[in-house]
Parts: C-alpha cells; structure tokens; sequence
C-alpha cells in the first residue's frame, strides 16, 4: 500500500500557475489520461489510460477540502480492452474521467495541473509519503507549497473529478 497527502483546487488562471512552476522546475510531463471508473462499494476502483499503457488503480480518501492522506494501489494492465470488459460485466461503469495533465515535480511531492473534459482547471498536490512520514508530515509540506504557488485554501475542494461531472450532470437540464 502506498500513500500520499493530496490537495485539489481550482484554478482560474492556469497559464498563470504554470508559467510559476516552470520557472522552479524542469519541463512537465504532458499525459492525456482517461480514466474509467467502476461501481465499487468502498474506495475508487478506476482503470487509467494513457495511450497504448493502463494500470488499475484502487485509492481510498475523504472528500474534505483540505490536504487529506489518500491509500493507493496501482497494477499494470496488459489487456485493456479485455480489463475494460471484465471489469464493467463485474462492477459496471461508474464514469469516465478525461484530461490533459501537466506532471511537474517538486521534492517528493507531484504537481498536477489539469485540464478537465467539461470541468476546467484544477491543481492536485500529491505529497508522496515515505514509510517513515506521518500524515502531518505530509500536510505541512502540503501547506509550505500551497502558500508558495498561491493556492488559497478557499479555492480548494474535496470530491474527485468523477463525482464533480456526475454531480454537474444531476444539476444541468
């Protein structure tokens, strides 16, 4: 089991942020990532696509808006089309999760910067925590970056992507 401390906010001015963090850090990785999760009765059970490679991945967190410890496990795929079948006769598609991310790193922490298919611009701070870290260890270090990139704490959010686009879906007519 690994885990990390993540933060997720919007942001209005992505070009913005991205300028900042590419001034700090070496050039991002881009990855388009569609990721389709599966009915799962506890955690997040989600298969991600990044062109021709996939890995399942299965995580466990609140959705409190503030830097949270997130529980993860994450296994290649070989067979997408075939984990895709097996898993949606066995779980059924729960939704699918589009984006363009932009991958910079700072210290042990991952810097996402996301452009979200019917969403919009997000930041994720994922805090990767070593055996030995605590959770508060993860936060502070969560915090530092949060107030050094100007992410402001009302911006922040806590329900995944997955759940905001359901829940833009149940809201528009």
């Amino acid at each position: 089991m690994n885990r990390n401390v993540e933060v997720k906010a919007r942001v209005e001015d992505l070009a913005q942020l991205e300028l900042l963090l590419r001034r700090r850090c070496s050039e991002p990785t881009v990855l388009l990532q569609r990721d389709t999760f599966f009915h799962c009765n506890s955690g997040r059970l989600k298969l991600r696509q990044e062109g021709s490679t996939a890995e399942l991945i299965f995580y466990s967190r609140n959705s409190d808006a503030e830097a949270r410890e997130s529980r993860y496990w994450r296994c290649a795929v070989s067979d997408i089309s075939g984990s895709v079948a097996l898993l949606t006769a066995a779980f059924g598609i729960e939704g699918v999760v589009q984006k363009q991310r932009l991958l910079f790193h700072i210290g042990q922490t991952r810097v996402h910067l996301d452009t979200v298919e019917n969403l919009g611009s997000f930041v994720e701070l994922e805090v990767v925590l070593s055996e030995l870290q605590t959770t508060d260890d993860g936060k502070q270090i969560a915090t530092a970056l949060m107030n050094e990139l100007g992410i402001a704490p009302a911006d922040m959010i806590g329900p995944a992507y997955i759940d905001l686009i359901k829940m833009k879906h149940t809201t528009t007519p």
